[in-house]
């Protein structure tokens, strides 16, 4: 739990163990802290600007992106079915999760670039060609009935 609590009296930091003088300290896990003291051990991210929920583990004080990247739960890539450990790189798209080498179009297997359009239909990642294709003949097979 973290609060911001009015300094009534000069208590230490147990970041840098100086007295605190700020008009404002941070008290998290039962001590109390400069609002530059109190940072994430991954990231440095200053934990009091970042909310009021901050993650501890493995003597670790952590934001909750690091906390859930380090020991978050781990889970199937939609495409391979593989495991994907809680600290790897993935892609989402809607519920599902990949690795980023598996999301790629499930038809042609072209790669996605930063910026390139992908859909999702029938649960599988299509490319933009791809998509179209499947709806022009889609709407080919409508008429002919």
């Amino acid at each position: 739990m973290l609060s911001v609590q009015p300094d009534t009296k000069p208590k230490g930091c147990a970041g840098c163990n100086r007295k605190i003088k700020d008009r404002y300290l941070l008290k998290a896990l039962d001590k109390y802290w400069h609002e530059d003291c109190l940072k994430c051990a991954c990231c440095d991210c200053r934990l009091g600007e970042v909310g009021s929920t901050l993650y501890t583990k493995a003597n670790l004080i952590l934001c909750r992106r690091d906390y859930l990247r380090l020991f978050g739960v781990t889970g199937n890539c939609a495409a391979c079915s593989k495991l994907i450990p809680a600290f790897e790189m993935v892609m989402r798209a809607k519920e599902n999760v990949y690795h980023l080498d598996c999301f790629a179009c499930q038809l042609c297997n072209q790669r996605f670039c930063v910026g390139d359009k992908f859909f999702l239909k029938n649960n599988m990642i299509l490319c933009q060609t791809d998509y179209e294709e499947g709806l022009l003949k889609e709407g080919y097979s409508t008429q002919v009935r």
